[in-house]
């Protein structure tokens, strides 16, 4: 599904030159529920943003179901993006004074034909999630651990072959940081090609496969 082959990332600020990613190279099979493991600066998140279509590299090859990531135009990734992941951040990012189902809706605005059924499907995302009675709670209403999960709503409401996770837990408690990766457990045996970057070794263990991340490069 996801073929990745020695993809660098290079920044340059005032002519110094930094080599984030030094020849990444990895594969991940659909329905494959992978962790990318590394300490801060390790390159972690950048491989995500690359995977996500977020950012491009510098250097590499990227193919997704064939389609080689890397030749297409700024539009035709947005649609690629919107289509094929779901995204969870650490940070969460919802509109703190909008309802929970109007955050887990948002991405709908950006697709090219509103679903009839949105907002059906967003209540039972809600559901599944523990939230069915938080629907109409603002965001800044919400613990942490129910920001994340209707974050997590948020990400499959275009129903994405992938999920993309970015430190998930970072921002939770222990107990709330067990529930969340219970849900993507849960996701996973529904089907979901799942990836998620970590520093949590605790969190990473519940994949799969584990990828670790060391100054730009794949360890073993």
């Amino acid at each position: 599904m996801i073929n990745i082959k020695d993809i660098r990332k290079t920044y340059m600020k005032t002519s110094v030159e930094t080599n984030v990613l030094r020849g990444v190279t990895f594969s991940v099979q659909r329905g494959e529920y992978v962790a990318i493991m590394g300490a801060s600066g390790s390159g972690k998140s950048t491989l995500m943003n690359i995977i996500g279509c977020l950012d491009k590299p510098t250097n590499g090859q990227f193919e997704l179901d064939n389609i080689n990531v890397l030749q297409l135009d700024d539009d035709a990734l947005s649609a690629l993006r919107n289509k094929k992941f779901g995204f969870v951040f650490q940070q969460f990012f919802l509109l703190e004074r909008t309802s929970s189902i109007d955050n887990v809706l948002l991405p709908l605005i950006y697709t090219d034909k509103y679903p009839a059924d949105a907002t059906q499907r967003a209540r039972k995302l809600l559901d599944d999630v523990g939230l069915k009675d938080r629907t109409e709670y603002h965001a800044n209403e919400l613990s942490g651990g129910q920001q994340q999960r209707v974050a997590i709503a948020r990400s499959l409401i275009n129903d994405p072959d992938i999920i993309l996770a970015d430190e998930p837990t970072g921002n939770l408690d222990s107990e709330n940081a067990a529930e969340i990766v219970e849900i993507f457990s849960r996701l996973h045996k529904e089907g979901r090609t799942i990836i998620v970057v970590t520093h949590d070794r605790t969190v990473a263990e519940h994949a799969q496969r584990i990828l670790e991340l060391k100054d730009g490069q794949l360890k073993g």
